[in-house]
């Protein structure tokens, strides 16, 4: 059998099997992320969240910071795979005030402040522009989310945050869709 070579690299059986594999590696871990809404696990912050009608306010304040901080935790990857660009170095610094108001009124409310856990399931996509994608799905998740909770029976400071945090969303989400734009 002749061996021709492709792109300096002899290519032959070998070859193919190791791209056979790469590639049902990257469809797997696609498939991965595509199953937990591009980032999260599913039951772990705004996934986690969908369709759950009969949350207690302990709950939604654990799903809120658990998606606060995965949003911290996903733009921070992004930023040390990619570099650091806007609007994600920008809109990181957001997140951490957000984290902190979710765990200053759980504290208040004498609810345990659970641990980030988020970058177990934040992954870097490939380019820049699949990052910004990933964040616009993760936004619109997010305010969903809060949306679903402003639906419920909620005190005054929790609606306000949740208000407060929603609407934050809604910027971020018109930063990543202008950035989009270029690409």
């Amino acid at each position: 059998m002749k061996i021709k070579k492709q792109n300096g690299f002899k290519a032959g059986r070998g070859a193919s099997i190791s791209a056979l594999a790469a590639a049902l590696m990257l469809m797997a871990a696609v498939s991965a992320v595509a199953e937990t809404a591009g980032y999260g696990a599913a039951d772990y912050g705004a996934a986690g969240a969908v369709g759950k009608t009969d949350l207690s306010v302990e709950q939604m304040l654990n799903y809120a910071l658990e998606d606060e901080y995965l949003a911290h935790a996903k733009y921070d990857v992004i930023i040390k795979e990619h570099g650091n660009i806007r609007p994600f170095s920008n809109i990181i610094h957001a997140e951490l005030r957000h984290i902190d108001w979710v765990s200053g009124l759980m504290a208040k409310y004498g609810y345990p402040v659970p641990k980030d856990d988020s970058y177990q399931y934040a992954v870097s996509p490939l380019n820049i522009k699949a990052s910004l994608e990933a964040c616009v799905q993760g936004e619109i998740d997010n305010i969903n989310m809060y949306n679903m909770f402003l639906k419920q029976k909620l005190p005054g400071d929790v609606r306000d945050l949740f208000l407060e945090l929603r609407d934050s969303s809604e910027n971020h989400l018109r930063a990543f869709r202008n950035n989009l734009r270029r690409y």
